[in-house]
């Protein structure tokens, strides 16, 4: 039997419910055993406890926690009973959760790889017509960083698309304009530029590809376009050859010049800068930073690693910098970045 509950339907404003949920539970499963309990998000439960201070603390949550570790390793030996949990919190969880003997295995689940994610591709596509011209090879190297939820919504756009067009057969554009969608945004046809800016955006992406093009150690041009998507007014897309998880200083630098080369070619051609480049500039500056300051390749610097704080699991919070170094250290950091 596998037995599933969520962290949040233990808590509840009647004090003792929670521990009586988690009694209740644990007796059911001890009469089926041998038997699985899944209990997801169990952050809303398993969160340190504040215990500092010297007083009492009569949470609730606290005694739905507390049940939960007698019945996972108290008295009573818990025979037959697998107990699993997930969360994409793990820095919150209490340490007496992570003990031997209760949640003492832990594995992380990253993001897919390229073979990975073929798969998942194929199994979202089992049910769809797929055109001669789909090659799944194609498509998995060109969603990294893609999760299986993000290749669902995929496939699901991509059907979208070919449904607008009244057909029933998806075909690579469907896919290609899929995943534009999601990654950049939705494509306004009202968002219409002007002649000067039309050429303006031709002349920065422009300059992206050349240099992407001319660059020994950047990942290889895949599309450009000047039609304009979510915030942003054209994209130079690159593809990488193979998944890498290790990258050199070579391929850092030519990567910092690719996101320099449009403002570059508005300089060489226009003679002057425009807003155009505020999002290579913010992206440009914040690997800049990462060299300099976590990946230690700043000779002047040093192999010296400040690493930024933030949760592992949830990207795009507010991140929170503690700076463990002088002031005179940040100048030479910012000096370094620019």
């Amino acid at each position: 039997p596998f037995i599933t509950v969520t962290g949040s339907s233990f808590v509840e404003m009647f004090v003792g419910v929670g521990a009586a949920r988690v009694r209740d539970l644990f007796a059911e499963a001890r009469k089926r055993s041998p038997a699985i309990i899944f209990i997801d998000e169990i952050d809303a439960i398993g969160q340190r406890r504040g215990g500092g201070g010297g007083f009492v603390s009569n949470e609730e949550r606290e005694q739905t926690l507390n049940q939960m570790l007698a019945e996972m390793d108290g008295f009573d030996p818990l025979e037959g009973i697998a107990v699993l949990a997930a969360t994409n919190r793990p820095e919150t969880l209490d340490p007496a959760l992570l003990r031997p003997g209760r949640f003492d295995r832990q594995v992380t689940i990253p993001l897919p790889n390229q073979q990975e994610r073929r798969a998942i591709l194929e199994l979202h596509c089992r049910d769809k017509k797929l055109a001669d011209d789909v090659d799944l090879d194609k498509l998995s190297r060109g969603t990294p960083g893609f999760s299986g939820a993000d290749l669902a919504n995929l496939v699901n756009e991509a059907a979208i698309f070919a449904a607008r067009a009244d057909r029933d057969v998806l075909t690579a554009k469907d896919f290609d304009d899929a995943r534009d969608r999601i990654i950049l945004g939705r494509r306004e046809d009202s968002n219409v530029l002007l002649p000067d800016e039309r050429h303006a955006v031709a002349v920065h992406e422009a300059g992206h590809a050349i240099v992407a093009a001319l660059s020994e150690h950047a990942d290889p041009v895949a599309k450009v376009t000047i039609l304009p998507s979510g915030q942003a007014l054209g994209v130079t897309h690159q593809l990488p050859v193979d998944e890498r998880h290790l990258y050199r200083e070579s391929y850092l630098r030519d990567s910092l010049a690719v996101r320099l080369g449009g403002r570059a070619a508005e300089l060489v051609v226009f003679s002057e800068a425009s807003t155009g480049a505020a999002n290579d500039l913010a992206s440009a500056t914040d690997l800049a930073i990462k060299m300099v300051t976590e990946f230690g390749l700043s000779p002047e610097v040093g192999p010296v690693g400040y690493p930024s704080g933030g949760p592992m699991f949830l990207p795009g919070g507010p991140e929170v910098r503690s700076r463990a170094y002088a002031e005179e250290t940040q100048r030479l950091i910012d000096k370094e970045v620019a």
